[in-house]
């Protein structure tokens, strides 16, 4: 016990200096990208069911990041005065946070894929109000479903009152139940993302077999790129956690993984950072072929 409470007093305060660093990244990079979103959505058509999807994981992420300046005063002050309740709350956020996203992410992915199969530009509603009534119904399923599933089934802590500690629900994997659901869900996302992988890559290459040099002159061609990029934010961000997590639960005894499982959940929120990214390679794009068409016209 001395050697694993030494190990632990050894790791904490990087464990904290990191978690700190990692979410106001988060923080800054996730609000200034929902922001350049906004503004570029309101150049696009709202009635594409791709545009749709990219509101929704706008909502998600904007949702998330109101939780995060909590997360970093507990990080930098030690200490959680927030109540035990709110505790939860904070907590499976974040969880909540990855889970919608992935399937934001899918949803996303299989829309423009079915769009590419079909050979369609874009799939649509036939009205703007058909988009916000299947938005507002996938929202109150969340609502009605996961919310109150997340803050009834989870959290388990041994220590309700102290108001030193958060975030320590590991007691909850001495559930065979909660074991077995967290496998479940670990197969579910690591099949899905590889598949959804296996696919864009088959397309990818598919589009440079028919462009071959022209390529990066053809929308489509950016368009699978884009879908690649989204895919890779979940490799990224998603895999970590969840490869990791199997190891977690069998040794979620030792404190040391308790902030390496952190560190790994922190890296899920990242993904806060895809709209940022995904403006600045639209920015990008445009700069490319700009250049390229003046490289054109001076040769």
């Amino acid at each position: 016990m001395s050697n694993n409470s030494q190990l632990c007093h050894v790791n904490e305060n990087t464990a904290y200096i990191t978690l700190t660093v990692l979410y106001t990244t988060v923080l800054v990079g996730g609000t200034i990208g929902i922001i350049i979103m906004i503004f570029l959505l309101n150049r696009t058509n709202t009635r594409s069911l791709t545009t749709t999807a990219v509101i929704n994981l706008l909502v998600v992420h904007g949702i998330f990041l109101l939780t995060v300046p909590f997360r970093i005063t507990y990080y930098v002050k030690r200490k959680w005065v927030f109540g035990y309740e709110f505790c939860k709350i904070i907590s499976a956020s974040i969880h909540i946070h990855t889970y919608l996203s992935f399937i934001f992410y899918v949803a996303m992915l299989i829309i423009r894929y079915i769009s590419y199969f079909k050979q369609k530009d874009k799939i649509e509603f036939y009205r703007k109000l058909h988009s916000v009534v299947a938005s507002a119904a996938v929202w109150i399923i969340i609502i009605l479903v996961m919310f109150p599933s997340f803050y009834l089934r989870y959290g388990d802590s041994n220590d309700r009152n102290s108001t030193e500690v958060c975030f320590r629900f590991q007691a909850a994997f001495n559930k065979s139940s909660v074991r077995i659901l967290n496998y479940i869900v670990v197969v579910v996302m690591v099949s899905a993302i590889c598949l959804l992988l296996a696919v864009q890559i088959f397309i990818i290459v598919k589009v440079v077999k028919k462009l071959k040099k022209s390529a990066l002159d053809h929308q489509e061609f950016w368009a699978q790129l884009k879908s690649l990029f989204f895919i890779l934010v979940m490799v990224i961000c998603f895999f970590p956690y969840h490869m990791f997590r199997i190891y977690y639960i069998k040794n979620r005894e030792n404190c040391y993984y308790y902030y390496y499982n952190e560190i790994c959940l922190g890296i899920t929120a990242l993904s806060c950072l895809d709209l940022l990214s995904f403006a600045v390679q639209t920015y990008f794009q445009k700069v490319l072929k700009h250049m390229r068409c003046n490289f054109r016209c001076i040769c």
